[in-house]
């Protein structure tokens, strides 16, 4: 059934205030325990000092009166996104409902998992291997006259803004699932422009990520190989409906 332009508003109205509802309920549950968040998102800084053997460990630093209590409640609404993902995709993907055919619509709750799944897996992969190597390697210019003073505030923001940008990153086969279905992307379309696609995603990781060519090459390559399962996806998605319309 066709919705009106308001009704479409007022759906995505509601829509946005049940996701915003969510991640403010759980940052405020999360706020009492921000200080073990703190010390998690911390451990890749810690764990590449001891890898380059600093004498000290460098503590993180906060420069203003409010600074300490400001990145606590920074930490709390992150962290209240990332375990409100569920509902958020769920919403964003059921305003989206009303726009497809019944024989898509069953799909929904495989994309509103793999949704989940495949941010959560974008920020292992960040956390355990982007961060872990990143951080040796940019620590690693510091010398006796050139010493690393970072502010936690800096440090949260260079952290979390890559973990949710390889979160996203990782949403490319259910993106290309999804598209396949409604007939907008197909497996040939996407070898057709395998070229256009990998220059486009390692300019867009040059300009997402920090001003290091390290850093660009770790989202890079990821990028690359999720074109690709993308169109192995996109040709898993398309595999049944190729088989259907030999008697028109």
């Amino acid at each position: 059934m066709e919705m009106p332009f308001l009704e479409h508003l007022e759906e995505l109205r509601w829509r946005l205030i049940k996701s915003v509802v969510t991640v403010v309920a759980l940052s405020l549950i999360v706020y009492f325990f921000s200080e073990g968040v703190l010390a998690l998102l911390v451990a890749p800084y810690n764990d590449a000092l001891a890898y380059l053997n600093r004498p000290e460990q460098q503590r993180l630093i906060f420069l203003s009166p409010t600074g300490g209590f400001m990145v606590r409640i920074k930490l709390s609404v992150f962290s209240g996104f990332v375990l409100g993902l569920p509902v958020v995709f769920y919403q964003f993907w059921q305003f989206i409902v009303p726009g497809l055919l019944s024989t898509e619509r069953k799909y929904l709750p495989l994309v509103v998992f793999f949704s989940t799944f495949c941010f959560m897996a974008g920020a292992a992969f960040c956390y355990h291997i982007v961060l872990q190597y990143g951080l040796r390697f940019l620590l690693s210019f510091e010398t006796a006259d050139l010493a690393a003073t970072i502010s936690v505030d800096e440090y949260l923001q260079f952290i979390t803004m890559l973990i949710i940008v390889f979160g996203l990153v990782f949403e490319l086969p259910v993106l290309s699932f999804f598209l396949t279905k409604i007939g907008l992307v197909t497996p040939a379309f996407l070898r057709h422009y395998r070229k256009h696609g990998i220059v486009g995603m390692v300019i867009i990781a040059a300009v997402i990520t920090p001003p290091d060519i390290f850093t660009q090459l770790l989202l890079a390559g990821p990028l690359v190989l999720l074109y690709e399962i993308s169109i192995l996806v996109s040709q898993a998605a398309l595999r049944k409906p190729e088989t259907i319309p030999e008697e028109e």
